[in-house]
């Protein structure tokens, strides 16, 4: 059962509730994604996370459209018949018709109705719809494309099923339909070139052409044929939706340039704060994750175990391995230049690097299950004689004697112990990856390392561990799910080349765990807006933009180096600080912009019945977090009345978190002006697409 957020500490709840006065019940919202009950990559994650919120919006006339894939419908959907009469009639007829649909609810939070079309049992259509995509959109797909041939059936499928459903309605319906990424951008097009009376969203999480271009594969230009169908069925479904949306900024502005058209509206992906939250014992769990990680690396590390726990940071980068565009590279040379000033400036910090990136891989590494192994013998032995120990002082005390420290211990206990210290040795360096890999060779981290020259010795105050493989609470070698793994961390790195949006730092944001973001992906550009001094509230955001490589190396350098300064206590407050902007990224705010994108769409496909009425930004609306008086963001920039760092913790400055919290809610106002409506025409009150963003955030205080 997720736990509610409190509204007290770590909250900002400034947000008013949006009460929503518009009558759905003539009004159908279907929501396009080949990732409905089908999880491949972050918009599964999306329309997952969402669902609850606009199931609640919409109530019963909200339906998920996705592809049915067998292996998924049997662990994620409960097979069911439509209760819509409208639905059962449009299902009934297609089914009849040579198509296979499938009715049921989705098992998530939210339990949303899905309608899952059977792309595979419709493969005998595939050449004709290819002819009438050419004839009517002059698009050809190659025979060899299987997913280009799958974009293809499931778009016909859904145009099909939304011009059957508007048919089987009594009286004309006010449809919305919203599409996400190419793959499911066909039917847009062929729902405006049949002209079906449905208004239609399109949203692009990432461009086609932006992830092979920031890829840097050298033979592009030789695979851009391979590629030019699908950019075209992504340009046309952007071209052809009334309302044309993207997940961030910087990727508006790769849409307009690689798309031809400018967003209407941005709609930041979100989360289900609620399941993240853990009722201010977000500290107490960091503690509790953070022993069983330091567990781990006892083992790992058994025989060069030369450096404090307690004076250790831990560093992840996670994510796909893609090592530029995740920003693995630099987050790499960033480390060998950390290690040079933690080591001429005699730092007593060490810094432990984890690499959770999965890779191709055929076992664990011995050496690293063995340490794993030596730990718990340690452990074991350790046990043993304690409960030796234990004995004899009982009986002594029984007797009324004080015990002889002298003969507490007997030689048999020496001797065990001897034995146990002797397994610790160790003839090698603790290895840097937890896994055989396959191709070991020409794998790119490992031979970055082999080039800075990381390789966990004694000297080294950073030391790094790749692990190529997704977290697993079931796994024999780091026992942790990815969110109890992040948790225990103290710095999440995520330095992308490439990043429309940025789920992991959102999700260490919500944790309260500070992230290092750059200011080319979604997410960093979204706090940038929203926060006056990002670095003051754990959200350090990386200039990839408009510095070069080695320039922007150094700033990631530096921000490291300021983190490892950072006492045990700023860590801390800084955390709290870090959970507080958890309302930034949930839906119940975010969701609002899908919102304003339907009523916009609606506007236009249905002008007599909702009207359309831009209103300009003013620069009293939307909000801004200022910069907190009572914490730096980093040691360098301390002023007088931060907690700066002292080795007496009783000279620190008291810190009053809830007085921190409640200046900090004073600060939040509504995103936009809430749109006015009345019974015989639904006016929108929304912002230019050339201003949207500027009218989220209101000027520093």
């Amino acid at each position: 059962m997720p736990l509610a957020r409190s509204l007290s500490v770590t909250s900002l709840s400034g947000l008013e509730e949006w009460d929503e006065e518009f009558d759905r019940e003539d009004a159908v919202l279907f929501e396009i994604a080949w990732e409905v009950a089908n999880k491949v990559g972050g918009i599964y994650t999306v329309i997952q996370t969402k669902a609850r919120l606009t199931c609640e919006e919409w109530g019963e006339n909200y339906f998920l459209v996705g592809p049915y894939m067998e292996s998924s419908v049997r662990t994620q959907v409960e097979l069911i018949e439509p209760c819509n009469a409208t639905l059962r009639r449009t299902i009934d007829k297609m089914n009849s018709s040579g198509c296979k649909v499938y009715f049921g609810r989705w098992l998530i939070e939210g339990s949303p109705y899905v309608i899952l079309l059977d792309v595979g049992f419709t493969a005998w259509s595939l050449d004709r719809w290819k002819s009438e995509l050419w004839e009517n959109c002059s698009i050809g797909v190659p025979w060899f494309d299987r997913e280009a041939n799958d974009a293809v059936l499931f778009g016909f499928l859904t145009a099909w099923l939304l011009g059957e459903f508007a048919a089987q309605c009594d009286e004309p319906p006010h449809i919305v339909a919203h599409f996400h990424e190419w793959l499911a951008g066909l039917g847009l097009v062929l729902c405006r070139q049949r002209q079906l009376p449905v208004a239609t969203i399109f949203t692009t999480h990432a461009t086609l052409l932006g992830r092979y271009l920031c890829a840097g594969n050298v033979d592009f230009y030789n695979k851009l044929a391979e590629i030019y169908h699908r950019y075209c069925l992504e340009r046309a479904a952007a071209r052809c939706a009334h309302v044309f949306t993207t997940v961030s900024q910087i990727t508006a502005i790769e849409a307009e340039h690689l798309l031809k058209r400018k967003p209407d509206i941005v709609t930041p992906n979100g989360l289900n704060v609620k399941k993240f939250s853990a009722m201010h014992e977000f500290q107490n769990l960091h503690a509790q994750s953070k022993a069983r990680i330091q567990e781990f690396v006892r083992g790992h590390f058994y025989g060069h175990l030369d450096f404090n726990l307690d004076k250790t940071v831990f560093l992840f980068i996670a994510g796909r391995y893609e090592f530029s565009n995740k920003g693995a590279d630099i987050f790499l040379e960033a480390l060998a230049r950390l290690n040079y000033l933690l080591r001429v400036n005699h730092s007593e910090v060490t810094i432990i690097a984890f690499f959770i990136m999965p890779a191709r891989t055929n076992n664990f590494n011995v050496e690293t299950l063995k340490g794993q192994a030596v730990r718990k013998q340690l452990w074991d032995t350790a046990q043993t004689v304690k409960e030796r120990f234990g004995k004899k002082l009982y009986e002594s005390l029984l007797v009324g004697q004080l015990p002889d420290v002298s003969k507490m211990l007997d030689k048999e206990d020496f001797t065990m112990m001897k034995r146990a210290i002797f397994a610790t040795q160790r003839q090698c360096l603790p290895p840097i990856c937890s896994h055989n890999m396959l191709e070991d060779s020409s794998d790119p981290i490992l031979n970055c390392i082999r080039r800075i020259g990381l390789f966990n010795s004694a000297q080294d105050r950073v030391k790094v561990i790749f692990h190529p493989e997704f977290l697993s609470s079931t796994s024999p070698l780091l026992p942790m799910d990815y969110e109890e793994f992040v948790r225990g961390c103290h710095l999440g790195v995520f330095p992308s080349y490439y990043e429309p949006w940025g789920y992991t730092p959102a999700e260490c944001t919500v944790m309260g765990i500070p992230s290092i973001s750059t200011n080319l992906s979604g997410f960093g550009c979204f706090m940038e807006e929203h926060i006056a001094d990002p670095s003051a509230y754990g959200i350090y955001i990386l200039d990839r933009r408009y510095r070069g490589v080695d320039e922007s190396c150094n700033q990631l350098t530096s921000f490291l180096f300021q983190f490892c300064q950072q006492s045990r206590r700023q860590r801390i407050i800084q955390r709290n600080r870090t959970e507080r902007l958890s309302d930034l990224l949930d839906w119940r705010y975010l969701g609002r912009y899908y919102v304003s994108a339907r009523h916009m769409a609606l506007a236009k496909a249905f002008p007599d019945t909702f009207i359309y009425e831009p209103q300009e930004p003013t620069s009293a609306t939307g909000f801004r977090y200022p910069r907190p008086a009572s914490v730096p963001p980093s040691p360098a920039h301390s002023l007088h009345s931060s907690p700066h760092h002292s080795e007496a913790e009783d000279e620190e400055e008291p810190y009053d978190e809830d007085l921190e919290a409640e200046k900090d809610r004073v600060n939040i106002r509504q995103p936009f002006n809430l749109p006015n409506r009345n019974k015989n025409h639904t006016v929108v009150n929304v912002t230019p697409a050339n201003s949207m963003s500027a009218c989220w955030f209101s000027e520093e205080k």
